[in-house]
């Protein structure tokens, strides 16, 4: 049926079918009602807690560098729901949005057990991937591995598993290993699979699982990445017999990530996916990828991070002491409830001469008072904001020089950068 982008929206996310239990059989249908798009394609499966994006993102770059038509789907959007479903580097047109979920609705709306959102949104994603006719589909798994919606595919030119760390610890595990055991439900065989991470349990997990089904195991080498540079403006670096790596996407994580990249873009040689190491170099150094430690303002120097979870807010942390030293930075954050916020309030803590806090627009986010009460026990000032905007419009208007940073939650990167527009149009 025909939609309107305002109806595709609000049908996706006003799904409230009762939720039902975790599997592939709902997307499996869909999928066959749709002729099965995802037989037909090329995929680079990405798992992990943390890192995802910024792989994907960067892989992307260097893919398309290679001359190749890519299609990258991730989650979740920070500014606007196309941004999940990107095609050559751009994002899917609301008119091939409206169009598609039209078409997709006729099925799933005829189904006698529902999709749930994650698994519509990866049904249309797939659709409009088969209708550009990518080279390679960089797809990005969402919260878990084995049962997500996305490992409906077949088969993968390669999986990568970026890395394991505890989160979403009720629906995958409340250890690394178990979360790991998740992950692995991706690897296909025959299938390399990548695995980033540092913790050795979980690359035991993911071992004795890629050789149970004959995959090759890949382990990217951590300790041979080489940071020769790293501030405000990226980082350079070695990673073996690659030297002088360049990026522009900051954190200290992230030639981590790029490590990742090269060692996929390696695999994906070997399967005769042929990708030159000029492709390499200049795709790693152009690719971007919003709200992780991007640089969102400069007088006054403001910063938005993403991290969301333990390992996202300790990466941020080492990150800010890296590019400041000693120096505190004032602090404007929000949390989800059911995150471990306590050990993320005391780590933040360490780098924060004053903290902002706010609610993130989710209705699992913590309340600002809560949240600021709890820095107050760690003998940080903190003051509650009725909303992002107004903590941004705080930050921007204090003349002391001390720069801020946006971190806690993805969902409030649209809101800060919102009010950062808005500061700019009265000015």
């Amino acid at each position: 049926m025909d939609m309107t982008y305002t109806e595709a929206i609000e049908y996706i996310h006003g799904i409230n079918w009762v939720f039902c239990k975790p599997g592939l059989e709902r997307i499996g249908e869909l999928c066959r009602l749709l002729g099965d798009p995802q037989k037909d394609m090329r995929f680079i499966h990405v798992a992990g807690t943390n890192g995802k994006g910024s792989f994907c993102s960067m892989l992307d770059s260097v893919l398309r560098e290679a001359g190749y038509k890519t299609g990258l789907f991730t989650s979740p959007y920070v500014r606007t729901f196309n941004e999940r479903m990107r095609y050559c580097g751009k994002n899917i047109t609301d008119e091939e949005l409206a169009q598609i979920t039209g078409y997709v609705r006729d099925f799933a709306d005829g189904m006698e057990e529902k999709p749930t959102e994650f698994e519509l949104i990866t049904a249309i994603a797939f659709v409009y991937f088969k209708r550009k006719g990518c080279d390679a589909v960089i797809l990005e798994a969402g919260m878990g591995g084995r049962l997500d919606s996305t490992n409906i595919i077949p088969k993968a030119l390669v999986s990568v598993i970026t890395g394991i760390a505890l989160d979403h610890t009720a629906y995958l595990g409340d250890t690394k290993e178990k979360i790991a055991a998740e992950k692995a439900g991706i690897i296909k065989s025959g299938c390399p699979v990548i695995f980033g991470g540092d913790h050795e349990g979980a690359a035991e997990v993911i071992k004795g699982y890629a050789d149970t089904v004959g995959s090759e195991f890949i382990r990217t080498e951590r300790s041979s990445v080489c940071v020769k540079s790293a501030d405000t403006d990226g980082a350079v670096f070695d990673y073996g017999e690659y030297t002088d790596v360049r990026i522009r996407l900051l954190g200290l994580y992230q030639p981590l990530n790029a490590a990742n990249v090269i060692e996929c873009v390696k695999a994906l040689n070997c399967r005769g996916f042929a990708v030159s190491e000029q492709a390499l170099y200049r795709g790693l150094e152009k690719a971007v990828w919003p709200a992780r430690f991007e640089i969102i303002n400069r007088d006054p120097l403001m910063i938005f991070d993403g991290g969301h979870n333990p390992e996202g807010v300790d990466a941020a942390i080492r990150t800010v002491r890296c590019y400041f030293g000693e120096k505190r930075l004032r602090v404007i954050t929000g949390v989800m409830a059911d995150k471990d916020y306590i050990g993320m309030v005391r780590d933040i803590a360490s780098i924060a001469c004053q903290v902002f806090t706010v609610k993130p627009p989710n209705p699992r986010a913590l309340d600002a008072e809560a949240l600021a009460e709890k820095y107050r026990e760690c003998g940080i000032s903190a003051t509650p904001f009725d909303s992002v905007g107004n903590a941004v419009a705080a930050a921007i208007s204090s003349t002391d020089g001390i720069p801020t940073i946006a971190i806690g939650s993805l969902y409030m990167y649209c809101e800060v950068m919102d009010a950062l527009e808005n500061n700019r149009e009265k000015k």
